[in-house]
C-alpha cells in the first residue's frame, strides 16, 4: 500500500488512478491517514468482508501447511510444537559450535 499527503495526492491525482489499479493508496493530511483509494472491485469486496474472509482462510492454509499434512491440533499444540522444533534447533546449533572448537584445536 503507498502512502501519500493530500497535496502530493492533488499534484499526482492522474497517476494515482494508474496505481490504485495495482494496490491501494492512502491520503494522509498532517500526518493521519484521511481517506484510502482503491478500485470499485476492492470497495466491494471490502464491504462485503470478502477481504477479511480470504485473509482469514490463508491465514488458516499458512497453518495447515506449517503444520503438515493429516496432522490436526491447535494453535496452542502448533506453538508449542514450534517451540520445542526452536530448542531442538539451538541444541543442535550448540553440539555443532561445541565440536568446532574442540576440532579446531
Amino acid at each position: 500500500m503507498i502512502t501519500v499527503t493530500s497535496v502530493e495526492a492533488q499534484n499526482r491525482f492522474g497517476q494515482l488512478l494508474d496505481t490504485v489499479q495495482r494496490e491501494p493508496v492512502v491520503i494522509t493530511r498532517h500526518g493521519r491517514m484521511v481517506a484510502v483509494l482503491m478500485t470499485p472491485q476492492a470497495a466491494e469486496a471490502q464491504r462485503q468482508g470478502v477481504g477479511a474472509d480470504a485473509a482469514r482462510q490463508a491465514g488458516l492454509a499458512a497453518i495447515a501447511n506449517f503444520r503438515g499434512a493429516g496432522r490436526g491440533g491447535s494453535v496452542a499444540q502448533l506453538l508449542q510444537d514450534r517451540q520445542a522444533d526452536r530448542q531442538a534447533e539451538m541444541r543442535k546449533e550448540q553440539s555443532r559450535k561445541a565440536g568446532r572448537k574442540t576440532s579446531g584445536k
